[in-house]
């Protein structure tokens, strides 16, 4: 029998100014919708950043700086290299939740901040005054696992993830922004799922939900959304600005 590779991942994370920085303790390979590094690359940090429910960096013409560029000026800030993944959420990181499992020495972690404002049944009609009327409408959700994930198995992760939380909110019964029944998730909503180098963890050809690390993602999600939708009741119904 092969035996697993060491565990040589130690995550930290902490929040900085209103921005969640989860630190990797190695470059990892990154699969994400984000707007600051976004898609199939390496990377050792990722950056969840609350900013207004309008758009950072705004100009006096009305125009607003590129989300890329901005978070590479604020990765710059916070001492982080610039070459990060990064976020962009109007719900305030004391709503951050965290979540971790492990079994048999492969482990999941998962970070995540609710908004559900801008919750949104896919398929719905594009709708300008949908934008405008979002406040805290997003749903980040960073998943971290010390497996080697394929790169199927990473997409594989990004559909369980997604499964998972449009199966939270069919339960709760969480609406669309129009009233529809049925959100299945928001108009802004991103993914990241960070996995091990290869040689550097077990390795995960696949992560559908008839695996193990797809049963770990499915139930750490849910569990993430679950309390992540109880904390943006309470921000929701509190004042705030």
């Amino acid at each position: 029998m092969t035996p697993f590779p060491p565990d040589r991942f130690c995550t930290r994370h902490w929040v900085a100014g209103g921005t969640l920085i989860v630190d990797l303790g190695a470059r990892m390979r990154v699969l994400s919708s984000a707007p600051r590094g976004g898609g199939l690359r390496t990377a050792r940090y990722i950056l969840n950043h609350q900013v207004p429910s309008h758009p950072p960096g705004s100009h006096a013409d009305g125009t607003y700086e590129h989300p890329s560029r901005y978070l590479r000026r604020l990765a710059e800030t916070l001492g982080v290299e610039s070459d990060c993944v990064g976020l962009m959420t109007a719900v305030p990181m004391t709503q951050l939740v965290t979540q971790r499992e492990e079994r048999d020495g492969l482990w999941l972690e998962g970070f995540a901040t609710v908004g559900v404002t801008n919750a949104v049944r896919a398929g719905e009609p594009v709708s300008r005054l949908q934008s405008e009327a979002a406040t805290a409408g997003t749903i980040n959700l960073i998943l971290v696992t010390n497996g080697c994930l394929s790169v199927p198995a990473m997409v594989g992760a990004v559909q369980v993830t997604t499964e998972s939380k449009t199966g939270v909110l069919r339960d709760h019964a969480v609406p669309s922004w129009t009233g529809r029944a049925g959100a299945t998730g928001t108009g802004t909503d991103a993914v990241v799922i960070a996995s091990a180098l290869r040689g550097q963890g077990r390795w995960q050809q696949y992560a559908g939900t008839h695996t193990e690390i797809g049963s770990m993602i499915g139930r750490v999600v849910a569990e993430c959304l679950l309390q992540g939708l109880t904390l943006a009741a309470r921000w929701t119904d509190r004042p705030h600005t």
